[in-house]
């Protein structure tokens, strides 16, 4: 839903923390401690290391992920104006997001010493095969829980109507290709970004709360270059980004994450384009408001689905850290 890790001995860009996370099912890694005299040398590093962890994540962040959108974004403006009878942009962005992915995720290339910064930020780690099952069902049931709240937010306030391309005027198999490349693009690229470099480094420092927070509230305004976008779809943003922000934390790891976040863009993208109904909506046609129509059983029944669906999100997402923390015992 769009919203369609070899370690060196050095800090990590973007966070500074010696604490390590609580909940990591794999991949479990200290931050390596800083260089207090670096702190004390009028350095550029020096200078980097004195800004808060949050302003350090969220910049490193912003510009991991800039640099993975604006590729396919170049790519997919220039199919569409040469060539559109074939997509060749896919394979070429499937390229760039290999090259990417092993850099940023993976900790690979040049230079080796920000490599493990990299691997650690990435979050790209491995997870239990028994914890698959319990995140996949706790993130589909979150993510149905926000389907639900937007539901009910429709009939506080009037949600935009997403605008996007007519694809009637391209050939199926070009559509096709370059909603599953958009999708795998913003999984990929917007979760190492957000749950990882952003949600990872302030999650290290001042805990999981103001991580999901701050990285929520970015992944939101991120969303804010789409002209129907705007202040009234924040909170629906934010909810995505607790279902996904929650994963990562439970299973130190991107992976689940991103083929929800995948797999939600693809559903979406199709939605769209057969039924013209956004994301947001669970609707072709918007209901009225209750200051419009009143409240009615209608709304109220609304409200009793969510909140159901609501506890029992917290119930899967509690037994999905309870089952993380017992493995990383059984690791132990």
């Amino acid at each position: 839903m769009s919203t369609n890790r070899p370690m060196t001995s050095v800090s990590s860009p973007a966070v500074t923390s010696e604490r390590r996370p609580t909940t990591a099912c794999s991949g479990r890694r200290r931050t390596p401690p800083l260089n207090r005299a670096a702190r004390q040398m009028k350095t550029p590093m020096a200078i980097w290391l004195r800004i808060p962890v949050i302003v350090r994540a969220v910049v490193v962040g912003l510009g991991v992920g800039f640099v993975g959108t604006i590729s396919w974004a170049r790519l997919v403006a220039a199919n569409t104006r040469y060539l559109p009878s074939l997509p060749w942009a896919v394979p070429v962005m499937a390229l760039i997001l290999v090259a990417w992915w092993l850099y940023f995720a993976k900790g690979r290339g040049w230079p080796e010493v920000t490599a493990g910064a990299r691997l650690l930020s990435g979050r790209a780690n491995r997870v239990p095969d028994h914890l698959w099952g319990p995140a996949l069902g706790a993130g589909v049931l979150g993510l149905f829980a926000t389907l639900l709240l937007q539901g009910v937010l429709a009939r506080l306030v009037t949600l935009p109507r997403q605008q996007d391309l007519d694809p009637s005027q391209y050939p199926v198999v070009t559509v096709f290709a370059c909603v599953v490349m958009s999708a795998a693009v913003a999984g990929v690229v917007e979760e190492t970004a957000f749950r990882g470099y952003i949600q990872g480094g302030i999650e290290r420092r001042h805990g999981l709360l103001p991580a999901i927070l701050v990285s929520g509230s970015v992944f939101g305004l991120s969303h804010f270059t789409h002209p129907e976008v705007g202040i009234v779809l924040l909170p629906y943003y934010l909810a995505v980004a607790t279902v996904y922000g929650l994963l990562a934390a439970a299973t130190n790891s991107t992976y689940p994450s991103i083929v929800l976040h995948a797999g939600g863009n693809v559903f979406s993208a199709f939605g769209l384009f057969s039924k013209g109904r956004s994301e947001w909506q669970l609707t072709t046609v918007p209901p009225p408001t209750i200051w419009q129509a009143g409240v009615d059983a209608s709304f109220l029944a609304s409200l009793a689905i969510l909140v159901v669906a609501g506890v029992a999100t917290v119930f899967a997402y509690a037994g999905l850290f309870r089952a993380s923390r017992a493995a990383v015992r059984e690791a132990a």
